[in-house]
């Protein structure tokens, strides 16, 4: 299942911005990593914003809980980290569908 993640990554005043990307840098690892074996199907940084939008292929909505819960991001700062998650279909099943329905 495809799934589109869009984070939102703030930073509380107790943090420095070398703190935050000390920890960004981590998660960026492991974001690679997770691109180089298919997990993530591919990453943007929005310009200008502390915001991440990623397109991930897992095979269940609790898998991909299990690989949110476990992010460095998610683990060191959690509570400053917004993830709208939204499940895709794939356009072409749709336009399949769409077809489908066309009264003849």
């Amino acid at each position: 299942m495809l799934y589109h993640l869009d984070f939102q990554v703030e930073y509380g005043a107790h943090m420095s911005q070398q703190d935050l990307f000390r920890i960004w840098a981590e998660e960026a690892e492991a974001a690679l990593g997770a691109k180089k074996a298919g997990v993530v199907v591919d990453l943007w940084k929005c310009v200008g914003m502390r915001r991440v939008i990623a397109i991930l292929d897992v095979n269940s909505p609790d898998r991909l809980d299990q690989i949110l819960l476990d992010l460095p991001i998610m683990k060191q700062m959690g509570q400053y980290v917004q993830v709208t998650v939204t499940a895709l279909r794939r356009y072409e099943d749709f336009a399949s569908d769409v077809r489908d329905r066309i009264l003849p």
